[in-house]
């Protein structure tokens, strides 16, 4: 046991709003999302998006992310809770999100949009994937914050004591947030030396769950599926998916692979700014993920006192301490 290690005693709401709490982590997922818009309104000319494509193209990435992080981490860590209260699964703000969802959900909205708007999928995904990449990293930052994803017991001097966990712990989910945040300059290079569509994706979608998966072994898992625990066994089929990628992206500059062409010709760009409707919508997906706690926050109460006594016996929190306690992914 080191001598001197950091207690973690922060306070993962932010603050309480008309009885409803806005969590640190929710803010990882606001400042992404407006990143996401940022960036694509930035590329809109080299996209060739009208402003209106601009703000769908964000809110069918954003709204992918919520739906997709939500369903894998109902599905695969938290389904003996959730399927006898089935009505809590839409509550976000009862927490839980799965991190290999939000890619899911993400890969599914722009997928959605390309052919809903005939437009070039490989050229908008590797415009998403640095933005991409900043909301998983500062999202870890908002993991840490909550006290979420304990790693193994050890004794260096940057070890942590969490307040659900035994021990002084590595903080693996810093590791994996400055790798998220370092995968950022690596894209933007690949981005300016390698025009061919798809290349900064497929680096993306290897390199992520490669350098996880090691990273990933300082996690305090619940090992199950072939002895891995459900992140790492999901990282594994990513990095299938990723040598895939860069096979293609490979045959693709060679000349050997076109590009996949939607049913129809992408049209002529013509100015038409966003809705607003679309303005309204993506304040209140803002707005929504602000409230999305981590899956290990039913206690806060007990962690931080009267101030967030009312947290789990009120309509808005009920009372959920049968839940199924799964660490976070």
């Amino acid at each position: 046991m080191p001598g001197h290690y950091f207690v973690h005693r922060i306070d993962p709401i932010l603050f309480t709003l008309g009885g409803v709490h806005l969590w640190w982590y929710g803010l990882s997922y606001a400042l992404g999302f407006i990143s996401i818009l940022r960036a694509l309104l930035g590329m809109r000319a080299r996209l060739a998006l009208t402003r209106h494509e601009v703000w769908a193209l964000a809110l069918c990435v954003c709204t992918g992310v919520l739906v997709g992080g939500r369903f894998v981490e109902v599905l695969f860590d938290e389904w003996p809770f959730y399927s006898t209260h089935p009505g809590y699964i839409p509550a976000l703000w009862l927490g839980g999100m799965a991190t290999h969802g939000l890619l899911l959900g993400a890969a599914v909205g722009t997928v959605l949009f390309a052919f809903v708007y005939h437009k070039p999928l490989l050229e908008l995904a590797d415009a998403l994937v640095v933005p991409g990449a900043f909301l998983m990293g500062i999202g870890r930052i908002g993991n840490f914050i909550d006290g979420q994803i304990v790693g193994r017991v050890t004794d260096v001097w940057w070890g942590v004591q969490f307040p659900d966990a035994i021990g002084v712990r590595h903080p693996v989910v810093l590791y994996d947030g400055l790798k998220n945040l370092l995968l950022i300059p690596y894209l933007l290079h690949v981005r300016r030396t390698n025009p061919t569509p798809g290349a900064a994706t497929a680096r993306f979608i290897f390199w992520y769950p490669f350098l996880r998966f090691f990273l990933d072994l300082f996690r305090d898992y619940p090992t199950h599926r072939l002895a891995l625990g459900t992140g790492q066994t999901l990282n594994l089929m990513m990095i299938a998916l990723g040598v895939v990628l860069l096979y293609r992206s490979r045959q693709r500059r060679l000349g050997r692979l076109g590009p996949r062409r939607w049913p129809r010709a992408v049209e002529p760009v013509v100015p038409q700014p966003e809705s607003w409707a679309q303005r309204v919508a993506f304040a209140l997906v803002i707005v929504v993920s602000l409230t999305i706690a981590s899956n290990w926050t039913q206690n806060v109460p007990e962690r931080y006192g009267a101030r967030h006594a009312g947290l789990q016996h009120s309509w808005l929190y009920p009372d959920i301490d049968t839940r199924a306690q799964q660490p976070a992914r």
